[in-house]
């Protein structure tokens, strides 16, 4: 293959890479859309109370510091006295990063706190993945007590979640034995899957050898029985804190008093369940996926009308929008002594991840 050809290539990878989340997006958003008044959706977001709108944003906030906490405790036997500030910061830029490039926030995150920690970014973005995989079994946990708790219509309605709860069950048992292996049995497992995949793609086997190597340094990372304990308690919290911000939510359009509903906590943690697979698929900052799932819940479960469901969908995935921007902005500018720009930041270290 020739020069020119491979950067065709290159350029239709990366274009297809960067409008296949923006197509995704714009489809879950006419999902979300159709068949509902836009107008009565902004007039309903225009009578949002402001002072629940301040305790949602708080309740927001305190759950990213309970990330940021979580990843010191990750972090503690590579680094004891990791600030808070810079893991702070370093996660909110990553969100903010995320908002315009679906998963790039991880890579970005990874990379500037190891810049800012004097860190190995490898082994950073080794920790970056294992809270991922903390993160997916939680959800999974989270919906599984969405179908105890609210079992009566959550079949019928989004049958698709219980096929989606088997598979990430599934892939769970599946990442624990593959890491008991390549962590217990380091040197003749890593050996010998290289060489399978090396059989198959020269090219993907030393990819895979690196995304071996920073898995084990962030699993090697999280070390003690007390260690592990306190990321078990503090992904607790985080959940239920995400419930609580869903449960504030209402509170903000005065959901409590309509429809002759009574909000309950267990609602808003369906609600946070259901939502929180809108954040995973990969669209810019959960755009169109979190609206289209959040909406579909309050409707078909709840008995809410279209309009003051999509209304809360995106007057709280605006607000969330608009604290991870500028979040991020102030932090970078006061985290990043040299004040360099961003992108520059990433472009300069990813080739070393």
């Amino acid at each position: 293959m020739t020069l020119d050809k491979r950067q065709e290539k290159f350029k239709l990878k990366s274009v297809l890479k960067y409008l296949f989340p923006l197509i995704l997006a714009t489809v879950f958003l006419f999902i979300a859309f159709r068949g509902v008044d836009v107008n009565k959706v902004l007039e309903t977001i225009s009578k949002a109370s402001i002072l629940w709108i301040i305790i949602f944003i708080f309740s927001v906030m305190f759950s990213h510091y309970l990330r940021a906490l979580r990843w010191k405790i990750i972090i503690s036997s590579v680094k004891k006295d990791a600030k808070m500030k810079n893991l702070f910061g370093s996660l909110m830029v990553g969100y903010g990063v995320s908002c315009a490039v679906p998963r790039l926030g991880e890579v970005t995150r990874a990379v500037l706190i190891g810049k800012w920690e004097n860190l190995s970014r490898s082994s950073m973005f080794g920790t970056v993945i294992l809270e991922r995989i903390i993160d997916v079994i939680f959800l999974g946990l989270a919906v599984l007590i969405s179908f105890i708790i609210w079992s009566d219509n959550i079949y019928s309605n989004f049958p698709w979640l219980k096929s989606a709860l088997y598979i990430t069950t599934f892939l769970v048992i599946l990442a624990f034995i593959f890491l008991f292996f390549i962590i217990n049995y380091k040197e003749k497992f890593y050996n010998t899957l290289i060489k399978i995949i090396g059989r198959i793609s020269e090219k993907y086997a030393h990819k895979s050898a690196y995304i071996f190597e920073m898995l084990i340094q962030g699993f090697l990372s999280l070390k003690g029985i007390k260690n592990y304990f306190i990321v078990f308690t503090l992904s607790s919290f985080i959940m239920l804190n995400y419930a609580l911000s869903a449960y504030i939510g209402f509170y903000t359009l005065g959901m409590q008093n309509q429809f002759g509903i009574h909000v309950t906590f267990a609602m808003a943690w369906v609600l946070m369940s259901i939502s929180a697979i809108g954040v995973v698929i990969p669209t810019p900052g959960g755009v169109g996926s979190y609206e289209a799932l959040s909406k579909a819940a309050l409707v078909l479960l709840f008995g809410f009308g279209e309009s003051i469901s999509l209304a809360y969908a995106i007057l709280t995935h605006v607000i969330s929008y608009i604290l991870f921007i500028f979040t991020a902005l102030i932090s970078f500018y006061i985290l990043n002594k040299k004040h360099e720009n961003i992108f520059n930041v990433i472009e300069t270290n990813i080739e070393n991840l």
